[in-house]
């Protein structure tokens, strides 16, 4: 059993800084891939970075310059650093990583982190 567990969401103005967390939990034998999606109210759910097992790192357009991904591999922790935030941040994020355990290699959710930013 695998679990994934953000934090550090909440409600901040424009223009302010957030730094979300996903601990990843369980039977693991090794972590890939982590990244961050995130929903907004009425709309699908859409990458926001990944960040591979080597480090290399992807962002959507919409974030690259305002957000920082990056990875404690020893805390099996991801973390996404959220600066410049702007109103059409607001949404759900989720944190996902594919995950090794003793028997399968499959890709798991967190449960979600409200971030509200207000103007």
């Amino acid at each position: 059993q695998v679990q994934l567990v953000e934090s550090g969401g909440g409600l901040v103005q424009l223009g302010g800084s957030l730094r979300l967390s996903c601990a990843a939990s369980g039977n693991i034998v090794d972590i890939y891939d982590m990244a961050w999606f995130r929903q907004a109210p009425g709309k699908q759910r859409e990458p926001v970075a990944r960040i591979s097992s080597s480090e290399h790192t992807n962002y959507a357009a919409s974030v690259k310059g305002r957000f920082t991904i990056s990875r404690d591999n020893a805390k099996n922790t991801v973390y996404l650093q959220m600066n410049s935030l702007m109103p059409e941040d607001t949404a759900v994020y989720f944190c996902n990583a594919f995950i090794r355990t003793a028997g399968i290699t499959e890709y798991y959710w967190g449960q979600g982190t409200q971030v509200t930013v207000s103007s």
